[in-house]
């Protein structure tokens, strides 16, 4: 079993949802956690949707908060959009894009197919330079805050799986064939090199 916690790397659009409700549950856990978006810019729902709030990565999520306020604070309090923010603000200060971090982690997993498409192309964009492996597995999480809640604990469930394993190179796809089963959907696994 592999002394040390799994380095990991949560990753959805906007590092405000899904990739932080299952930071903070890995974080408790004591998982070397990081979390990330891939998006251009980030974006949360507004009043309607076809008008979302548009923020940049460099905004924190105080800022953010303190603007939906302004805007509308009944409307962003009983949507979860401030509980989620606050949530965030406990955690790190600001949404981070993964594109732009150089981290080296064992286990990066994505919320959704897109994200994942997206992260493999930046990965294996980059200049391989100590062919450590990293693999990257898709767990299909809906946009919502139960959702988020739900997949932030599979996830967990199986960080702590892969953390138990003799030899994770050679049985991480024995625990996604037994998480498939268990949780009746498809997990996407590929292996990239840093």
């Amino acid at each position: 079993m592999p002394t040390l916690p799994l380095r990991v790397a949560v990753v959805c659009s906007s590092n405000q949802n899904r990739s932080m409700e299952a930071h903070n549950i890995l974080k408790k856990r004591g998982f070397n956690v990081r979390s990330f978006g891939t998006g251009s810019h980030v974006k949360l729902p507004g009043p309607t949707p076809n008008k979302p709030n548009v923020y940049d990565f460099r905004t924190t999520y105080a800022e953010m908060f303190n603007d939906l306020c302004i805007k509308d604070k009944e409307l962003y309090g009983q949507s979860g959009i401030l509980l989620m923010l606050d949530r965030n603000k406990r955690i790190k200060p600001r949404p981070e894009r993964f594109q732009e971090s150089k981290d080296v982690f064992d286990l990066i997993i994505t919320c959704e197919e897109r994200i994942y498409d997206q992260v493999l192309v930046d990965l294996n964009s980059r200049e391989q330079e100590t062919y450590q492996p990293v693999h990257v597995v898709n767990v299909n999480i809906q946009d919502t805050l139960d959702d988020a809640t739900l997949g932030a604990f599979l996830i967990c469930e199986l960080c702590e799986s892969l953390q138990q394993t003799e030899d994770m190179e050679n049985e991480i796809e024995k625990v996604l064939r037994e998480f498939e089963k268990k949780y009746r959907q498809a997990f996407l696994h590929t292996v990239c090199f840093y």
